[in-house]
């Protein structure tokens, strides 16, 4: 009835967010109805996509919808990348997709956002309610931008729902649902912490760089993307600030079990996050004052009058492949595939120092390439590559390879890693890709930086 009232008709744009990650319920419904009521030729405009959203792809062959603008995981992006959807998608940074609405590049016809708890007036949060995702920052700009806003909730309160992360102002409707995402399946296969003994020396070997580099002293920032490695760098983080006594002033999140620790034990002064990976996360949020939310807006807008990504002294992140010009690769794999989305990765890179953890090679593919398949981040704003063979440090910071060299870390160029993994798997075949452009790579500053082409063999 929402949809209906809002306008829902062919070739709008409709968006989501993913603050429940691989719990959504909402995504599916909403095309569920637009099919039901022979709505055609929308675009869906989600901050991210998880493998619980497969069930859109009829809808992508039907015509229901055209395009996807924004990540896209597992079947979406292998069907993406076979060429089957019918529009070219695009594929956006977290700060990027902010910053489209904001300048009017992208319009959103129809918001639709999920809330762990809302009131009649539109007021809503992740925080609190048997669906608490943790923050709804996501969806921010969509609530504040969007022509028309459904805030659609399974806890509707008595005015006022405080705190309130959208405000109801921007709400044209109230839904109640019988639930609307699933709090345990926030935990991605992402974002949990590794296992695995040789991702978790990958991390064991950051932490010590960032030591040993001097990195890691009283006062410094950090922030671990979503990936199992990266996630796990907090641990050793944890030991090293611990043993020396040391305090951070801030952890950029996504927030897990690990930095709600540090928090709770007073070795990090503040989490701001940016989204929860856990339900340790959500509950810190509502528990904790120094556990704060923050939007793509403050963290990762390129067009604002400043951001607080360059604040950032370190950030840990990952990356499918990596060539000899430090230029990295999050969205395609070696065959070409389109499998993941770009997420804050990129509004990353201008922090202080980047580093990226990562296997030598994958499944006896190499990571280190003469080219990337998909460039996604500049090789200039990369700093550090640390393999469990060797770590290489970019020569533009001369300062940090200053640092390391009298240290026992496993120092080598880059091209030392790439000719020691071909030794070892031999050198990677090229994807064969066709000449059709299946989706385009936005910059931060939303200039196109590299396309996907179909995969044909």
């Amino acid at each position: 009835e929402a949809l209906v009232k809002a306008g829902l008709k062919d070739g709008m744009t409709i968006s989501t967010h993913h603050h429940f990650r691989n719990g959504d319920l909402i995504a599916n419904q909403i095309f569920d109805i637009a099919s039901e009521l022979g709505v055609k030729n929308l675009r869906w405009y989600p901050s991210a996509s998880f493998p619980c959203h497969e069930p859109i792809i009829k809808y992508l062959e039907d015509g229901t919808i055209n395009r996807i603008e924004g990540s896209m995981n597992g079947a979406l992006g292998r069907f993406c990348s076979e060429g089957k959807m019918k529009g070219t998608a695009v594929l956006r940074s977290h700060g990027g997709r902010y910053q489209a609405v904001q300048d009017g590049e992208v319009k959103i016809d129809i918001a639709v956002i999920g809330a762990g708890t809302a009131d009649q007036f539109g007021n809503a949060n992740g925080v609190f309610g048997p669906s608490a995702s943790g923050l709804l920052g996501f969806a921010l700009a969509d609530s504040q931008y969007a022509d028309k806003v459904i805030v659609v909730t399974d806890n509707m309160v008595p005015f006022p729902c405080v705190p309130w992360q959208i405000q109801g102002n921007h709400v044209d409707y109230t839904v109640v649902m019988d639930k609307v995402g699933i709090p345990e399946r926030i935990v991605s296969g992402t974002t949990q912490i590794t296992k695995s003994p040789d991702r978790l020396l990958l991390a064991e070997m950051t932490a010590k760089f960032c030591d040993v580099t001097g990195i890691i002293k009283d006062g410094f920032s950090f922030q671990t993307g979503a990936g199992g490695t990266s996630l796990s760098v907090s641990q050793y983080f944890r030991d090293i600030m611990k043993e020396r006594g040391i305090k951070a002033r801030f952890a950029r999140g996504g927030s897990n079990k690990y930095l709600v620790e540090m928090l709770e034990e007073g070795l990090v002064e503040y989490i701001l996050d940016g989204q929860t990976f856990d339900l340790d996360g959500v509950r810190s949020m509502g528990e904790n004052a120094n556990h704060v939310w923050t939007s793509p807006f403050t963290s990762y807008n390129y067009h604002s009058k400043g951001n607080f990504a360059g604040l950032v002294d370190v950030v840990i992140l990952g990356a499918t492949e990596v060539d000899v010009n430090f230029n990295a690769n999050v969205v395609t794999h070696s065959d070409g595939l389109l499998l993941h989305g770009i997420g804050g990765w990129q509004n990353c890179l201008f922090s202080k120092t980047v580093i990226l953890p990562l296997p030598l090679f994958r499944d006896r593919i190499p990571v280190i390439r003469d080219e990337v398949t998909t460039l996604c981040g500049p090789g200039e704003l990369i700093d550090v590559i640390v393999t469990e063979r060797g770590i290489a440090i970019n020569p533009l910071r001369q300062d940090l390879i200053e640092k390391a060299k009298e240290s026992d870390l496993p120092l080598k160029t880059i091209q030392e890693l790439k000719d020691e993994a071909e030794r070892i798997c031999g050198k990677p075949e090229k994807p064969v890709l066709g000449d059709e452009v299946v989706a385009v790579i936005k910059w931060v500053d939303g200039t196109i930086i590299d396309s996907v082409r179909k995969v044909v063999g």
